[in-house]
């Protein structure tokens, strides 16, 4: 019976290299699918890391349009009152300017002259 157990022992171990043995076997020579799997994993992870530092890049440029545009918003501010001062009424802005000095504005801004026909049109229809 102790001869039995030795040979169950020495199969058992002889088993155990022989799957070890595979193992490292196949470790050692991979497959034509999987050495060009890594290959593959191995080219994405690379670009990856250059769209991430792409990413980035694109984000610092990004960050920088907006701090130029930041400083401008003192002279947009001044342009759009310049806009506003430009698009008034000139006649208000006349009376505005005439009331600021303490005087009253001109009577004759604004006014036109009567044409001749329509004073004749007046006198005639005042006739009948």
């Amino acid at each position: 019976m102790a001869s039995h157990q030795r040979s169950a022992s020495a199969a058992t171990t002889a088993t155990a290299t022989a799957a070890a043995g595979r193992s490292r076997s196949s470790a050692r020579e991979k497959s034509y699918f999987e050495q060009q799997r890594e290959e593959l994993i191995g080219e994405i992870a690379l670009s990856f890391e250059h769209v991430l530092a792409n990413i980035n890049k694109l984000n610092r440029s990004l960050e920088a349009v907006i701090a130029v545009g930041n400083e401008f918003s003192s002279v947009e501010a001044l342009w759009s009152t310049f806009e506003t001062v430009m698009a008034k009424d000139p006649e208000a802005g006349a009376e505005d300017a005439a009331a600021a000095a303490g005087g009253k504005p001109d009577e004759t801004e604004g006014e036109t002259e009567v044409d001749g026909d329509q004073s004749r049109n007046d006198e005639s229809a005042a006739e009948p």
